[in-house]
């Protein structure tokens, strides 16, 4: 029995060499760019029967109308895909070697997602892909649950890359309903008591505030605007809870944010960016005590760190009080300098009037003993970060000034 066994052990291993080798699958990028010789529409064969033909057409439309040819890959997500889902576009261009717009859709579930690369002909120039994303208003709106809408403004933002055309209106049928209003969640509620302490907070400072003017208003001087030279400090202890209380907030946004599934190249950049400003909030919180300044700079980090995570557009603080409303408005100051300002501010500076300003202790007299409170513009910006940037009106980089002084401290 076993001579038999292992003759027919042997004959078996000597009959496996001459059967015919498996094939081996082609990689996504080789069969995607397969199969845009004959057509630059590719949906992957197990997709064909789950997306209708009215969405096909539409995009086969937005493609013959588009001003630079376009390319086209609708696929499931596959473990393989994932690995280079983000690159794909790039792969595809190296195999295909034209220019023109490269997209790639991928669906998980009932979710999808787009990605997508222009590539223009040698010595042409025009407006980057991103960009043209960036400002586009309506982009985060546009529905998620069927392939079309995302790929067919994908191509409408290209075409305004490539020669300037302005970006037609989204059909309302491709956007997100809008979500009904609901009553305060606990989180919410929980914020608005942290504010309306804030304001009576606000109020009482306000009317010890009144009383201490009142009393010294027989010997104090005042300058040309009515205020006390010595004007009163700012209470530190409430821009720290602001800040707290932001950062926070901003958590929440980017866990929001980090539970998305299949994000997008631009979610995924708004993440990191947010992630950086708010740890360098948290820099400024965890390593200063009662420094305003400090305060007043996390406060506009994690400020802009949750409109980020939110998508949200990025807004400057108020050159002249950081803990004032964002600046939206444009005003000019010193040495002809365009800073951003508050309505409030603004509108003191067009009455050609300085400010109040953020107030802040700085040493004057003989020996420097003396404390008094002075607009925190007028210190020194190679002590500080804040006040080299404005808290970042002047130049968007305070996240990046933090991180690096708290690398040289180590």
């Amino acid at each position: 029995m076993p001579v038999r066994f292992l003759t027919a052990l042997l004959a078996a291993l000597a009959f496996l060499p001459a059967l015919p080798a498996a094939a081996e699958i082609p990689e996504p990028p080789d069969r995607i760019a397969a199969a845009w010789r004959t057509d630059h529409l590719f949906v992957d064969e197990r997709l064909r029967a789950a997306i209708p033909a009215t969405e096909v057409d539409r995009i086969r439309t937005a493609m013959r109308t588009a001003a630079v040819p376009v390319y086209v890959a609708i696929t499931p997500r596959t473990p393989a895909l994932q690995k280079i889902r983000y690159d794909l576009p790039t792969l595809l261009h190296a195999r295909v070697g034209a220019p023109g717009l490269y997209v790639v859709a991928v669906v998980d579930g009932d979710y999808w997602s787009t990605n997508a690369e222009l590539y223009r002909q040698a010595g042409l120039r025009g407006r980057d892909l991103t960009s043209v994303r960036g400002d586009d208003k309506r982009r985060l709106d546009i529905v998620s649950d069927r392939p079309a809408p995302q790929i067919v403004r994908t191509i409408q933002q290209a075409s305004t890359a490539f020669d300037g055309r302005a970006l037609p209106a989204v059909p309302a049928g491709d956007l997100e309903p809008e979500r009904p209003k609901r009553g305060l969640s606990v989180t919410d509620k929980s914020d608005r008591a942290v504010y309306v302490g804030l304001g009576i907070g606000g109020l009482l400072g306000l009317a010890l505030t009144l009383v201490i003017g009142l009393r010294r208003r027989g010997g104090s001087k005042r300058t040309h605007e009515g205020r006390p030279t010595d004007a009163p400090a700012v209470d530190t202890h409430r821009v720290e809870l602001r800040a707290d209380t932001k950062i926070t907030q901003a958590e929440r946004a980017l866990a929001r944010l980090d539970r998305r599934r299949n994000k997008t190249t631009q979610q995924l950049d708004r993440r990191d960016d947010a992630y950086r400003r708010l740890d360098a909030a948290r820099a400024l919180r965890a390593d200063t005590t009662d420094d305003v300044l400090a305060a007043a700079g996390a406060l506009v980090l994690a400020r802009q760190a949750e409109r980020i995570a939110s998508g949200a557009a990025l807004e400057p603080p108020c050159f002249f009080d950081p803990t004032h409303a964002p600046g939206t408005a444009k005003v000019d100051w010193s040495d002809e300098v365009e800073v951003p300002a508050c309505q409030p501010c603004a509108s003191a500076v067009r009455r050609r009037k300085t400010p109040r300003g953020l107030q802040v202790p700085a040493r004057s007299g003989l020996l420097g003993h003396d404390r008094k409170q002075v607009p925190y513009w007028t210190l020194d910006p190679e002590d500080s970060p804040m006040v080299a940037t404005g808290f970042g009106a002047l130049s968007d980089d305070l996240a990046e000034r933090i991180t690096a002084r708290k690398d040289e401290v180590r």
